[in-house]
């Protein structure tokens, strides 16, 4: 297909604010009506109009609301009580969707889990979110047989425990108010697991009330219309992929389309392919765009918006410019957390900001870091002190009694009370730590700066990974770069250390140009040359088990160099150069 005109904004980014607003406060003005409520409703308006496609099956809206019906009959029937925790595991595809629907719709809760845990992460993830039983796809079906679920399957296994068999014998009209059990926007709808990069997963509880704001809100913020397809590859066991961006794109009669998984060399014939408008990210899926080879397709596409989070500047000008996208929506959530920011201005680099309008609910602070402490700072007094224009700090989000303020937490107390500041700028208040540094600048504009804990202390200064990381990434050859601080023998503080992975042939000398723009404290000491940098599923580097190897070849199989100040250059670190460090005769 060749590319068509991309449809002019509707909104200016007040009126956009205004929009976000207006479409959530309505979604959520009745107490009843949670998202498969909102479902059925789309099925009376839309009927028979694509919602949910991919290349494994296809519902209209009518079939999605139906299918949903059945799975809440099931439920019923197979004796699951309201506040029951059902574990699913599946891969993307419609039926996730409709599954999760159903259930909540009759007050069940429903754990999202990554289809790649296995062992003892998937037992931990099973026990904190106190499941009772399990629906798993046909393909993970052997990692549930030693945990003590009563487990049901999807596309194959025992026919008669076969959940997706079962729905034939339930009816697709909708529920009556007797079983629907009273299910409010104020109960839990789902469990959504956090990455895991600093520890095992943490289950974030997340109630009806979030599932149908965050759907509404983006339909509101982006403009989503009827004409608008959005392409979703990413896990639909997170709340980006799995609930805002998905129910996002059927608030207004448009539809969805899930791809099993991120694909740089099959994305933009799919996107072609499905006549897509829209695309939500996760920055280094546009990294890793931006590093492929050219594709055919990649300008005859229809893409009006790219929305999505972690998009960094560099990556961004050259993500427009190449692909042509005529707009970027870029914002900053997590799942468990009461603070958002939306970049609906375009600004390049920026997380977002608060309109004015909203600014007075003082549902945002930077605060002050002590990076001993790794949390923010307290005087004498032990109270807090909000950072200045353009002065780094932990990003806060206040703890309120408004819905879109409170702080749902996660399934195990201690876990929730860890995330909270009391007291910290007046007597009585309460704050959610996101664990992010940011700046804001004088419009008002934040930008990330790093994460608590990836920040670390050298030669008495502070050195943000992502900064770099970015620097690293711009030599030739560098594919991806994950920068942590590693204990050197004899030395205060952490030095830098760099994970690389690099295509085609290994310049040192353009590594050590492109380390050389960064402050001499910041520049990294030793570098690691892996064939693939290992992530979460949600393209987060797994940066402790690095950091724990550090640079122990007992420890590391890949290349490691050092920088060697005499000769101004990195070379592999040796046993003796190596000796001379852990005796600290090396200085520096």
């Amino acid at each position: 297909m060749t590319a068509a005109a991309p449809r002019p904004s509707a909104a200016t980014p007040a009126r956009a604010w205004l929009k976000a607003l207006e479409t959530t406060a309505e979604a959520t003005r009745d107490p009843a009506r949670t998202l498969a409520r909102a479902a059925g409703e789309w099925a009376a308006a839309y009927g028979d109009a694509p919602a949910v496609l991919s290349d494994v099956e296809q519902f209209s809206f009518r079939t999605l609301a139906e299918r949903a019906n059945r799975y809440s009959r099931w439920a019923l029937a197979a004796g699951l009580a309201k506040g029951d925790v059902v574990a699913l595991m599946m891969g993307n595809r419609p039926d996730y969707f409709a599954l999760w629907l159903g259930l909540t719709q009759v007050g069940v809760v429903v754990a999202l889990l990554n289809p790649n845990l296995t062992g003892s992460a998937l037992a931990h993830c099973a026990k904190v979110a106190s499941a009772r039983a399990a629906i798993v796809e046909a393909p993970f079906a052997e990692t549930f047989a030693r945990l003590p679920l009563d487990v049901w399957g999807h596309g194959g296994g025992d026919e008669a425990r076969r959940v997706d068999r079962a729905l034939a014998d339930f009816s697709a009209a909708p529920l009556g108010d007797d079983e629907r059990r009273a299910t409010t926007l104020a109960d839990r709808a789902l469990l959504i697991f956090t990455s895991g990069t600093t520890g095992l997963p943490k289950a974030a509880a997340v109630s009806h009330h979030r599932v149908v704001a965050w759907s509404h809100w983006f339909a509101g913020l982006a403009d989503m219309r009827a004409d608008d397809r959005l392409y979703d590859c990413l896990p639909l066991c997170h709340s980006v992929g799995g609930v805002a961006a998905l129910a996002a794109a059927l608030v207004n009669g448009g539809s969805v389309v899930i791809a099993e998984r991120f694909s740089a060399g099959r994305f933009w014939s799919d996107v072609a392919r499905w006549d897509c408008s829209i695309f939500q990210y996760i920055g280094e899926l546009c990294r890793y765009l931006v590093a492929a080879p050219p594709s055919p397709d990649e300008k005859r596409h229809r893409l009006r918006l790219a929305c999505g989070n972690g998009l960094s500047a560099e990556v961004w000008r050259a993500f427009a410019e190449r692909f042509g996208l005529a707009q970027i929506l870029e914002f900053y959530a997590s799942t468990e957390g009461n603070l958002t920011l939306y970049n609906v201005e375009g600004k390049v680099g920026a997380i977002g900001r608060q309109p004015p309008f909203l600014a007075a609910r003082d549902a945002i602070a930077l605060a002050r870091f002590d990076y001993e402490t790794e949390a923010p700072w307290r005087g004498p007094e032990g109270m807090g002190a909000r950072c200045g224009v353009d002065e780094v700090g932990e990003a806060l989000g206040r703890i309120g009694r408004e819905a879109g303020q409170r702080f749902e937490g996660y399934t195990e107390p201690a876990e929730t009370e860890k995330k909270i500041l009391r007291d910290l700028f007046a007597p009585g208040d309460a704050w959610m730590r996101t664990g992010d540094l940011m700046r804001r600048d004088r419009e008002g504009f934040y930008y990330f700066v790093d994460r608590v804990g990836d920040t670390f202390r050298w030669k008495g200064e502070n050195v943000a990974t992502s900064e770099v990381a970015a620097a690293l990434s711009a030599a030739p050859g560098v594919k991806e770069a994950v920068v942590y601080g590693v204990a050197v023998p004899g030395a205060d503080g952490r030095a830098g250390m760099a994970a690389l992975a690099i295509d085609g042939a290994l310049d040192l000398e353009a590594i050590a140009r492109a380390a050389s723009a960064l402050p001499r404290y910041a520049r990294p000491l030793f570098l690691r040359l892996a064939p693939v940098l290992e992530a979460t599923a949600t393209f987060k580097p797994v940066k402790r088990a690095l950091a724990a190897e550090g640079f122990d070849p007992a420890m590391v199989v890949d290349p490691l160099y050092v920088f060697d100040a005499d000769l101004d250059r990195y070379v592999p670190l040796d046993l003796a150069r190596l000796a001379a460090i852990r005796d600290g005769s090396t200085r520096f």
